[in-house]
């Protein structure tokens, strides 16, 4: 199988991959007041329906299906909150993306 494409595929095949059910997985996974996530919205990540609703939920999935963090927030199309915070100039910013993707800007 290849690498999943988008993060609800990385979600679904990493549930699969640990035997659990959609209700299962929901359980574990808790929103910034401390309730699980419902089973439904669970499903329409997993089918991209539905994108995850903050920083603290894609760690949650990180840290319960055992997947790397920064590989997850890029799927989510989100920068982690550490980078976020860390008050970058534009230029570093820049720096950084160019790095990110592998090299300078093709003219």
């Amino acid at each position: 199988m290849s690498e999943a494409q988008t993060f609800g595929e990385a979600i679904s095949a990493a549930r699969k991959r640990l035997g659990w059910s959609q209700k299962e997985l929901a359980s574990k996974i808790l929103r910034e007041d401390e309730e699980p996530i419902s089973p439904q919205y669970l499903n329409d990540i997993e089918h991209n329906r539905r994108s995850p609703s903050s920083d603290h939920m894609v760690q949650q999935f990180a840290d319960v299906l055992k997947i790397e963090a920064d590989w997850l927030y890029y799927l989510a199309g989100k920068i982690p909150a550490d980078l976020r915070n860390r008050k970058l100039t534009q230029q570093e910013v820049v720096n950084a993306m160019v790095a990110f993707r592998g090299g300078p800007k093709k003219k």
